[in-house]
């Protein structure tokens, strides 16, 4: 199987849907990782739960990165990284992700799958630092929305990686790469409850584990204190998925333009995105999803 070569950039610690699409990424044959770079916060707290999740699946010949640290304030996961040494880590750490980036990009043979769940600073940076690695990579994001909102509200809303850093998402939209995107229309209705759910939380596998003890301490740490029957919004899974296949979506190429409140909409002088504005089978995506968990 030819795999393709993948860079996720995330701020896995915040919302737990970045620990279950880096677990599903990790599942995943079809993509071969190389890089995870974390973006905003205190991104050396989510490098740990990288790299602590990449030591568990066996998978330390892949690098973590460190985009620029913003706070030191720790998230709801920290009680799961609380011992964890990042320095112990042994793969490789580096201190500078737009430099890891850049440089993962250009060495690679083939194009890079660069796979964004988290605000677009790094990818933006590392635009800055060498235009170049938009003909070497594309883009498949967990981003904006287009006719529908959270919680499957029939209008849009300004979505949390876009008006995180607008001028970013702006930055990434205007480079000559290809761009693919799972709005909320489609990402925001992923919940895995009842047999789905139960299945996933009774697994040994080690990578699966791992997710459902950390979305626990998330869940926890959010005030619900009752044993769990379903999962939260897995937004950031539809985009590693994206990153397989699109049997399940039905993909649009509109034009598309960003407000400077961080409203995704189309315009006809914007720039062309394919986007997965609708299910195909949206029961079909969370079965896909619980098998290669259970895989």
């Amino acid at each position: 199987m030819q795999k393709t070569p993948v860079i996720i950039d995330t701020d896995i610690g915040s919302d737990i849907d970045d620990t279950w699409a880096l677990g599903l990424l990790l599942k995943s044959p079809e993509l071969d990782l190389k890089l995870v770079t974390t973006v905003t916060q205190d991104t050396p707290y989510r490098a740990k739960i990288a790299a602590k999740l990449l030591e568990i699946a066996g998978r330390t010949d892949v690098d973590v990165g460190l985009g620029p640290r913003e706070t030191e304030t720790w998230g709801p996961q920290a009680s799961w990284v609380m011992d964890y040494d990042l320095a112990g880590y042994p793969g490789q750490i580096h201190e500078n992700a737009i430099e890891a980036l850049v440089n993962a990009i250009l060495s690679s043979p083939e194009p890079v799958t660069i796979i964004t769940i988290g605000p677009l600073t790094n990818i933006a940076l590392a635009l800055e630092k060498e235009p170049e690695i938009a003909s070497r990579a594309r883009i498949m994001g967990m981003l904006g929305s287009i006719r529908s909102g959270y919680n499957g509200k029939p209008s849009p809303d300004p979505e949390y990686n876009v008006i995180q850093d607008v001028s970013a998402c702006r930055a990434v939209f205007s480079a000559p790469w290809e761009i693919t995107i799972t709005p909320l229309d489609t990402c925001g209705t992923v919940v895995l409850s009842g047999e789905q759910y139960e299945a996933i939380s009774r697994s040994n596998d080690p990578i699966t584990a791992s997710i459902v003890e950390n979305y626990e301490i998330w869940a926890f740490a959010h005030g619900n204190t009752k044993k769990l029957d379903k999962s939260s919004v897995l937004f950031d899974t539809v985009a590693v998925y994206l990153a397989i296949s699109e049997d399940f979506t039905a993909m649009e190429m509109l034009d598309l333009a960003i407000s400077d409140k961080g409203m995704m909409h189309v315009d006809e002088n914007g720039r062309p995105v394919r986007c997965a504005t609708d299910w195909r089978g949206n029961c079909e995506y969370e079965d896909w999803l619980v098998q290669r968990l259970l895989s």
